[in-house]
Parts: structure tokens; sequence; C-alpha cells
């Protein structure tokens, strides 16, 4: 077994020298660029092409949105259990991305979900005669139905099942690339360079994720307006296609995470022993506590103080069944996830309006004055609601830029942390912005619909809603990072990519939640025999402001409880900057979060 379960694409152990490091992360920034070309500009605009081509109402619209985001996140776990379980995370990436390169063993999910889409989109047997659904003509536009109504949802849902694991596998693949070359250097400053070169890789892992939806917004959102979505979608397939064969070509350079066996069937084992064993009395000493020696073990974990209940599946007390005595290490596995539950639910309520604000926002844009006078000139050109997007991207490169190269290392030298920062208290920033980008909705939403009553007012400018733009991009700097970062480490060797997985699953449970609060709040306030808030496919007759309001309302409570949590959170790694580390286990600290 190859010192920390790394090896090459040979099964060899890998040579720091050759293998990983940014070289190696260059094809992976690739491979994001690529793919969220296409992805991002389908899941920020995919309600336009629901509500105007496929007729959907506007609740209807932004629920099956942010189900299709949900089911992205969400179907990130299949990957990352087939990662950390059985093959490599190349190989996963292979497996469930969309290139058809060895036919008999490779499934372009992603490329045919797109081509189901493009083909609904090009035959017009396949969708809806054209309408307009402005005003009332919504009481004549046919919506979607039937066999077609399902063809648009297996397509909508093929596309999370690989893009779910490209992600996954994609975020923990980098990571490894910048595991384990201090060790082979043997000295402690090479540990602390990939320290810092690990936290620049999730830094630059989100630029290339803004990087990819700018390219994709401004051209991708263009073809959809102007060339038709069945060309869009195709061009969307045709990209993740080239990304994944230049993810192939770096495959001499890449380091490769041995799998550890089935990480869920370990946990599981842990609570089925501590059953068995619940009336035991736990020993004085720690001899009798089962620990692994034959050498199979990636990573060893020191025992902790906590969940002392689980600490009875590791005593040797001569029980053989199956399923009766734990090692240590799987113990503590299992007590590390136990401890980010909390940051879990309470990072699920905190996301739980984000993606119900940015669908509704491109339902708010294409009720306003989406025009744009040249200076200089009498040409005045019409932008798509969707490439409003590109505002909240463009500040995230720029902040991820100035905050990678300028504002970490400051901080570093100040606090002491590898990040500057730890990763909690990034993603409590975040938080806060959220909540002011939500009280902003609310109120230039009251604003346009108020004028929006007045038929002789002109239409508010699709440039007020700028400024929510700017706080969502902030958060995302924030928080999105910051979640990203905190599940990978804390996470133990063996279960990297599930460590991944929950961080988005966490989007993808807001974004299913999401779907559910727009209904609840529909019935709720329907009451009288009148319409929802969000009833019917005419803005000016619902009342979102109200709804960002209760949003706003919401995320507040979410904020408190997050930080309240992240308070009490105890890192497993020490967050600050280290001269040496153990080779062969990672020590548990008693090292408090800061917020």
């Amino acid at each position: 077994m190859a010192l920390q379960g790394l090896v090459d694409w040979r099964g060899r152990p890998f040579d720091p020298r050759r293998h990983g490091g940014v070289k190696a992360a260059m094809f992976i920034y690739v491979l994001i660029v690529m793919t969220n070309m296409g992805n991002i500009p389908t899941m920020l605009n995919i309600v336009s092409y629901l509500h105007g081509t496929m007729h959907m109402g506007i609740a209807d619209a932004s629920t099956t949105a942010t189900n299709f985001y949900g089911a992205i996140c969400v179907f990130s776990f299949l990957g990352a259990f087939i990662s950390d379980s059985y093959i490599k995370r190349f190989y996963t990436i292979l497996i469930f991305a969309p290139i058809e390169i060895l036919a008999s063993i490779l499934n372009p999910l992603i490329y045919q979900g797109y081509m189901l889409l493009a083909c609904q989109a090009h035959f017009p047997s396949l969708h809806p005669p054209p309408c307009s659904v402005a005003g009332n003509g919504d009481r004549h536009c046919e919506a979607v139905s039937g066999r077609n109504l399902s063809l648009l949802r297996l397509g909508l849902y093929v596309i999370p099942l690989g893009e779910g694991a490209l992600r996954v596998c994609g975020a923990a693949f980098g990571g490894d690339q910048f595991d384990g070359g201090a060790v082979e250097d043997g000295d402690g400053d090479g540990e602390e360079s990939e320290m810092r070169a690990k936290a620049s890789f999730f830094n630059w892992f989100a630029f290339c994720i803004s990087l990819g939806g700018f390219v994709g917004l401004v051209v991708v959102v263009w073809v959809q307006n102007n060339q038709g979505w069945d060309l869009a979608f195709a061009l969307a397939a045709i990209m993740a296609l080239v990304a994944m064969a230049v993810v192939l070509a770096g495959l001499p350079f890449y380091r490769h995470r041995v799998p550890s066996g089935s990480p869920l069937t370990r946990i599981l084992q842990v609570f089925v022993a501590a059953f068995r064993k619940r009336n035991v009395t736990m020993p004085e000493s720690l001899v009798e506590m089962h620990e692994m020696t034959d050498g199979t073990s990636i990573e060893l974990l020191d025992k902790t103080p906590d969940f002392k209940f689980l600490d009875k599946a590791a005593m040797d007390d001569g029980d053989r069944r199956r399923w009766s005595v734990c090692t240590v290490t799987q113990v503590e596995e299992t007590k590390i996830i136990l401890r980010m539950l909390p940051v879990f639910l309470t990072s699920v309520l905190g996301y739980l309006p984000i993606p119900l604000l940015l669908t509704f926002t491109v339902q708010q844009g294409a009720a306003m004055d989406t025009r744009l006078a040249i200076i200089g000139s009498t040409t005045v050109i019409s932008i798509p609601p969707a490439t409003l997007f590109i505002v909240p991207i463009v500040l995230q490169m720029l902040i991820l830029v100035a905050y990678d190269r300028a504002i970490v290392p400051w901080l570093r030298r100040a606090t002491g942390l590898a990040g500057g920062i730890t990763h909690l208290q990034r993603v409590g920033v975040g938080f806060a912005s959220s909540v002011a980008a939500l009280v902003l909705a609310a109120v230039v939403e009251s604003h346009r619909r108020g004028r929006g009553h007045v038929a002789t007012s002109p239409k508010m400018s699709v440039f007020w809603l700028t400024p929510q733009f700017f706080l969502l991009g902030v958060m995302d700097v924030t928080s999105f990072v910051g979640l990203l970062e905190f599940f990978y480490d804390e996470a133990s060797t063996g279960m990297k990519s599930i460590g991944g997985a929950v961080f988005f699953c966490i989007l993808g449970v807001a974004s299913w939640l999401g779907g559910g609060v727009i209904q609840v709040v529909n019935r709720v306030t329907a009451g009288g025999g009148g319409g929802g808030w969000l009833d019917g496919a005419d803005l000016d007759a619902s009342h979102l402001d109200r709804f960002y309001w209760l949003l706003a309302m919401f995320e507040l409570t979410a904020f408190f409880l997050f930080l309240y949590c992240a308070w009490r959170y105890t890192y497993r790694h020490n967050p600050r900057m280290q001269a040496k580390m153990e080779d062969d286990k990672v020590t548990s600290t008693t090292e408090k979060a800061v917020v």
C-alpha cells in the first residue's frame, strides 16, 4: 500500500516531482471551466425555457428549476460513494461524464441528457406550440404535458446523474493533487507548502466555476435567446465532450487515491456494534480498544472524548459475530460525521432561500426594461435577464483573485491560520450577505410592482437588480468555497469524496426544500378563493415582494443558528500553520473554532 493511499496511474507509488501539484490541477481547472460553460447558463436560465417555451406557470417553472439544480447536487453522493469505495476518482469522472471514448464501459450521461433536451426543443411535436404568456396570455397557452412532459423530465434528470458525480469527484480529485508530497520530501516546510497550495486550489476551483459561468452566460445565453434552445443544449453537450478529452490527456500527471472500501458500510457497522454492546461497561484502560494492525488502513485516527456511546463498538469483548467489533478508526470516522451534522443542517437552512432568489430574479428581470443604450450611439440592445448573472460572477472572480493573492497572505501572517480565517468564519460572512441580498430584493420588487400597476409609469430598468446580484456574488466567494473546503478537510482520508458530496447535498437539499416552500406558501396565501403569492404566469399579479421578506426573516434565523453551531464546533485538524505533521495518522485536537 502506497503511503497515504496515493499512487500514480499505473498503481505505483507516486513521485511528488512528477505527479500532482499545480501542473496536474491545470487539467482539472480546464474540466471545470468547460463543463460550467454549459451547465451554469442552463441552470440559471432553465426557468425561462420552462416558462417561455414549455409554458409552465411561475410556481411550476420555479419548482422544476430548483428541483433540477437540487438533483445535480444530491446525485453527487452516488459518484462520491463509488469513488471512495470501489474505483479511483479519475475513472469515476470518466464513467459518469459526457464522453464515449471506450464505448464498452463509459456512459455519456450528461451528453445524452443535453441531447434529449436539444431534440425536444428542436422538434415542434415534442413541445407546446408558441404563444405569449404575458399578461392574460397564460389562459390561451397550452402547458407541456403527457409524454412531452415525461421527456422533459427525463432529459433534466439524466444530466444531474452525470454532472453530480463530476462535480464532487472533480473537487476531491483536485484536492488529492496536493496531499502527500511533503511526506515524500521529509520536511515540514513542504507540508506547509502543500497546505497553502491546497487552500489556493479551492479558491481557484471556485474561480474556474465562475469563469466557465461568465463565458457561458455571454455565449450560451445569447444562443438560447437568439438562435434557439436546441442549439444551446447541443453546444453544452459539445463543451462537456471537449472537457473530458482534456482531463483524459492529464492521466500521466495525476496522483490517484486508492479506494478504501465503502465508508457508509464502515459507519453503519459502528452503530450496529455499539447497539449490541450498549449494556457493556467501558474499560478504564484503552488496551481493550480494537485497532487495525495489518497495515491496510490509509489513515489511523486517535480516540476522542466525545460521543462516548460509540466507543463501545471498538471494545474487543470476545464477541466474534459479524459487525460486533470495529476499529478505533472506524469509530472516529463516524464521530467526524456526527460532529459535522449540525453545520450541515444549519447550512441547508442558510442556503434554502438562495436558489429561490436566483430563479425568481430571472423572472423579475423578464418583467423589467432590459434595454441598454450604448453611449454615443443610437443603438439599443436588449439584455437577457439571465445574462445579469455576469455581475456576481465577475465580482466572484475579482474577489477570489484578490483574496487568494493579497488578502489571504496578509491574514495568514496576522492570524497564523493556513487559510487566513477559519472555514466557518468565511461561511458566516456569506450568510450575512445573503440576508442583505434578500432584503434588497424585496425592496426592489416592491418598487417594481408598484410602478407596474400605474399604466403611464415606465418599466424599471433591469439593472436595478445589480445590487442583489452583487451581494449574491459575495456569498458565493465566501460560503461556497468555505463549505467546500471545510467538508473536504474535515472528512477522513477514506471519505474525501463523501465530504465533498455532503457540501453539494447542502445545495441540493436546499433547492428541493425551496420547491416545497413555494407550494406551501402558495396554498397558505390562497385563502378566500384568491390566488396565492406566486400563482399564475403574470408577475405583476403576484406578491413576490412579500415572499422575499418571508425568505429574509427565515435567512436571518438560519444565520444565527449557524453561528451557534460554528462556535461549538471543534476542528479535527489544527487550522493554524504547523511545522510538522505526523506521517501515518491524524491527531485530533481540542482547538476550538473561532466562530
